[in-house]
């Protein structure tokens, strides 16, 4: 059994931590909740872009990147972007001649012809997504230690109510401001309980992840192993520059077709180009797998050669690749079609409400509490006057 004095620290930790993180938790949530329609934003906010045709046999990777390379002259694709069951068409990601390193134009083809469609208008999916992920700017890690403080509040929550069978139906409608609030929080929270803890643990994982695991190779990695590294690397690095003059490559749809066959069942979503045309190019795979919920399948190839360089199954690399390549599908509910998304949608903005609701009971106790204070201090005064005068 808990004692009073655990529960009320507690119940401090629980109020304190929602009241530091409530703006950003309401930021992450309610654009967590918008964003799992990512997609479909997208298409609404080019209305041209939704009017294209579907084409059952989509124009080969080769047509789209000889159309682009033509479109675009001096230019570098960096990403193809496949059509999938939302999108009708290609999307590339191409860093036009003297525009800056970071700076790169989003491009719609044509599935059916493989005709460049032209610049994106909007990216209104692709921002949300960003301030839900990145909050813009910021690293990940962020968002990572908002998922960890959302897993603080559910289990402070679940120990201070512990009554949660009678508070999933308690709504008293006629109290106070503070008791509907109060209510209302409480219920939302309990209702939404499953949903929050996977939420907040899959957003912990993706943020905070690569953060332990960079930690963790720093800490592993000697200071000999280091200086090797860093002095077999100037040559390569020389090699590279070398290595400039254009290079015939291999057709991109016979190196998909080896992508397929190092990882069965590999439905790769986006096509990735580095230094394309170049004798150290690569083609990169990645994907979803048919069978699978996993979603980090990932096939690294020699553009010149055909020769796989890395291949990452999350099926046969091990239980921690399986868990990591498992939380991006459960953390965004892309993989149940239009329904799982709205329930998704709903769901995730219950914890933007209690976040909402929390901070507002908080002000409405410190608004109480300040007001007893004032009327005990009256009090007092009267009663000193009647006092004296006595």
């Amino acid at each position: 059994m808990t004692s009073q004095r655990t529960l009320n620290r507690l119940f401090t930790l629980h109020s304190w931590a929602g009241i530091v993180t409530g703006l950003l938790m309401f930021i992450v949530c309610f654009s967590g909740a918008v964003v799992v329609f990512k997609n479909e934003i997208d298409l609404w906010a080019n209305p041209s872009l939704a009017q294209l045709p579907r084409s059952d046999k989509p124009a080969s990777l080769d047509v789209v990147l000889t159309a682009l390379q033509a479109r675009y002259p001096g230019g570098t694709v960096e990403t193809i972007a496949l059509p999938d069951a939302i999108n009708p068409s290609y999307f590339a990601f191409v860093r036009e001649r003297g525009a800056p390193a970071n700076t790169r134009t989003k491009v719609a083809v044509r599935s059916d012809t493989g005709a460049v469609v032209g610049p994106v208008d909007s990216q209104l999916g692709q921002y949300l997504r960003s301030l839900h992920v990145f909050l813009f700017f910021g690293p990940r890690w962020i968002v990572g230690f908002l998922g960890v403080a959302m897993l603080v509040l559910i289990a402070t929550g679940i120990v201070i109510h512990r009554k949660i069978l009678a508070e999933l139906f308690t709504q008293r409608w006629g109290r106070s401001f503070r008791v509907v609030m109060s209510d209302l929080h409480k219920s939302a929270g309990i209702w939404g309980l499953g949903f929050h803890i996977l939420i907040a643990a899959t957003g912990a994982w993706m943020g905070l992840a690569p953060l332990f695991e960079q930690g963790t190779k720093y800490l592993t990695t000697s200071t000999a192993t280091t200086s090797t590294e860093a002095a077999a690397a100037k040559p390569a690095r020389k090699a590279t520059g070398d290595a400039a003059a254009p290079v015939s490559m291999q057709s991109l749809d016979a190196l998909y077709a080896t992508a397929q066959q190092a990882v069965p069942g590999l439905e790769a979503r986006y096509v990735s180009l580095r230094r394309w045309g170049t004798s150290t190019a690569e083609a990169g795979f990645t994907g979803n797998l048919s069978d699978h919920l996993a979603s980090t399948a990932r096939v690294d190839i020699h553009g010149a050669t055909g020769v796989p360089k890395k291949v990452h199954d999350p099926r046969t690399a091990g239980f921690w690749s399986l868990v990591n390549g498992l939380m991006e599908p459960l953390h965004f509910g892309d993989f149940g079609g239009l329904a799982l998304k709205w329930l998704y949608f709903f769901l995730g903005m219950t914890p933007a409400f209690l976040s909402i609701s929390g901070t507002l009971i908080w002000l409405d106790a410190r608004q109480q509490r300040r007001r007893e204070a004032e009327t005990e201090a009256a009090q007092g005064t009267s009663t000193s006057g009647i006092a004296a005068a006595g």
